[in-house]
C-alpha cells in the first residue's frame, strides 16, 4: 500500500484534477486553528502538502483536535504515536467515528487513504472545515481561536402552532393558488349560447 507506483494514464489525470482542489491558504489557516485549539504540543507541520500530510498522517494530531473539542468525556481515551501503518490507520478511523457523531455528516467525511496514502488532501480540509463550522456554531466554551475562520452552520428554527391555528390556516388561500377575491360572474352567458348582436340601424 504505501509502495504503490506513480499514476498512469487516466488514473493520472483524475489525480491530477483532486490535486488541484488541495488550497494552500487554506492548509495555513486550519494549522493555525489546530496548534491554537490543542496547543503547542502537536508541532508544527513542514511548509507544503507533504508536510502537512505527513504531520496529520498517524492520526494522533487529528485524535488531540477531536479530544479538545469535547468538554466531559474525551471520545478517544488512548492515544498513542506509532510507526505502523495499520496503528495509524486505526487512530484516522477513531478520528472519523468521533467526528461523525460530534455531528459532521458522511458527504463531509475523508475516507482514510485520503490522508493516509495521499489520495485527497482536498477532502482532508473539507473534513476539518466541518468541524470547525460545527464546534463555532455549537458555541459551548471548546472552540480556540478565531471564530471568523469558520461559518457557522444553519440551525433549525423549529416552530410549535396550536390546533386552533392550524385551522384558521386551512380557510386561508395561498397566494401561491391565486386569489378568489373580486372574483364575479356578472356579465358572463350561459354555457353553450351565442352572444346575442343585434343591429337597431334600420
Amino acid at each position: 500500500m504505501a509502495n504503490k507506483g506513480p499514476s498512469y494514464g487516466l488514473s493520472r489525470e483524475v489525480q491530477s484534477k483532486i490535486d488541484k482542489k488541495y488550497d494552500q491558504d487554506l492548509e495555513e489557516r486550519l494549522t493555525e486553528w489546530i496548534i491554537a485549539q490543542c496547543g503547542a504540543g502537536v508541532g508544527q507541520p513542514e511548509a507544503g502538502k507533504t508536510g502537512w500530510q505527513n504531520w496529520l498522517k498517524d492520526g494522533c494530531v487529528l485524535c488531540e483536535l477531536i479530544n479538545s473539542l469535547s468538554s466531559g468525556n474525551k471520545p478517544i481515551r488512548k492515544i498513542q504515536s506509532s510507526g505502523m501503518a495499520f496503528k495509524q490507520m486505526e487512530q484516522i478511523s477513531q478520528f472519523l467515528n468521533a467526528a461523525e457523531k460530534y455531528g459532521i455528516t458522511k458527504t463531509d467525511m475523508f475516507q482514510t487513504v485520503d490522508l493516509w496514502e495521499g489520495k485527497d488532501l482536498a477532502a482532508v480540509q473539507r473534513t476539518l472545515m466541518a468541524l470547525g463550522s460545527m464546534a463555532v456554531t455549537r458555541d459551548d466554551g471548546t472552540y480556540h481561536g478565531d471564530p471568523n475562520w469558520f461559518h457557522k452552520k444553519s440551525v433549525e428554527n423549529r416552530r410549535e402552532f396550536s390546533e386552533d391555528q392550524l385551522n384558521e390556516g386551512k380557510s386561508v388561500i395561498g397566494l401561491q393558488m391565486g386569489t378568489n377575491k373580486g372574483a364575479s360572474q356578472a356579465g358572463m352567458t350561459g354555457y353553450g349560447r351565442p352572444r346575442q348582436i343585434l343591429n337597431n340601424n334600420p
